[in-house]
């Protein structure tokens, strides 16, 4: 028997349709408690409510994960608590999983979860994407599997699940991994574990990290004007490999000699970044410059990971060993 919190932050799964559009219900997270199957979930001995806020998801701050993830582990060091599930909004939903998942010192479950229709709309998905949650959270084998995301009876690992599609109700998935299982009825299934995940304590992070995405074009003015306006961090989003136009390239190595740390990532969403070619803006000029190769190629989950990671450091050779895992280590040029 175990007892489940569910922290509310708001959403769409706790909005309403009104005459001007889709708006916060200002009762919509108590509903979330109130699903009645959730009392018939074999284990579950009590169900508690937070409401920590009642936001849309693209209003959530790196200082609002920050708080979030240290009120689960608060609520997680509770012996009588069996894990945690957070209702939140789908747009950003990836990037707290992803905090969340790198920041908590528990190995207790924690289970994110969301809507893509409101409570108001037919066939609103927020419930039953509720209850999967907890029956997750509940599952023997959900201990020790890092945060996980839950929407449509599909169990994802936090840092490897994106949103892919505006609307659908299937639009998370995790391109390159699949789902870690699936909430069959009243039965959850594992068919595998993360080998990716990891855990980085820290007791601050850098809110100042930018994530910028290169373009045909693209001469390295958005970049530098990043710099200069006082971010302490950059990810850049480049091309297949990490790859960017000339100019940009040059625009990198200036950064880096401010002493900016520069992460690159792709555009794409399968595969890793790697210092493969040479060329003027290559993977590999980049990196001999002092850029810091990604090997998890999604934007905004390596920003998520740098602001962090800047909490700890903000020496760019030791944040590299933290992004460039499986890159063999080579002595850098800086340029």
């Amino acid at each position: 028997m175990g007892k489940v919190v569910i922290v509310t932050t708001g959403g769409t799964i706790a909005m309403v349709k009104e005459r001007e559009g889709v708006v916060p219900y200002d009762k919509g997270n108590i509903l979330i408690s109130e699903i009645p199957e959730l009392r018939d979930i074999p284990g579950l001995d009590k169900i508690e409510l937070y409401e920590f806020a009642n936001i849309p998801s693209p209003h959530m701050t790196p200082a609002d994960m920050w708080r979030l993830s240290k009120l689960v582990d608060e609520i997680l060091e509770d012996e009588e608590v069996a894990g945690v599930v957070v209702t939140h909004g789908t747009d950003t939903l990836e990037e707290t999983s992803y905090f969340l998942d790198l920041t908590l010192k528990s190995e207790k479950p924690v289970v994110c979860t969301a809507a893509m229709r409101n409570i108001g709309e037919l066939g609103t998905d927020g419930p039953r994407n509720v209850l999967s949650s907890v029956r997750t959270v509940l599952s023997p084998q959900a201990y020790g599997m890092g945060v996980m995301v839950c929407l449509n009876d599909e169990i994802h690992a936090a840092r490897e699940v994106t949103k892919t599609y505006t609307s659908n109700v299937a639009t998370f998935d995790s391109p390159g991994y699949g789902p870690l299982g699936i909430v069959d009825e009243d039965v959850v299934i594992f068919n595998r574990k993360s080998l990716t995940r990891e855990r980085i304590l820290t007791d601050k992070i850098e809110e100042k990290v930018a994530l910028i995405k290169t373009f045909t074009g693209d001469n390295g003015s958005v970049l530098k004007a990043a710099a200069q306006m006082g971010y302490r961090g950059i990810v850049l989003e480049g091309f297949g490999r990490g790859n960017v136009p000339p100019d940009v390239a040059d625009a990198v190595g200036e950064v880096i000699k401010m002493g900016i740390p520069v992460v690159i990532t792709s555009r794409c969403f399968k595969g890793r970044v790697y210092p493969v070619y040479a060329y003027k803006g290559g993977g590999a000029d980049l990196r001999k410059m002092g850029a810091i190769m990604s090997e998890h190629p999604i934007g905004q989950k390596a920003k998520i990971k740098l602001m962090i990671v800047m909490g700890k450091t903000t020496d760019i050779e030791e944040i590299r060993t933290y992004f460039e895992r499986t890159i063999k280590r080579r002595t850098i040029e800086h340029g």
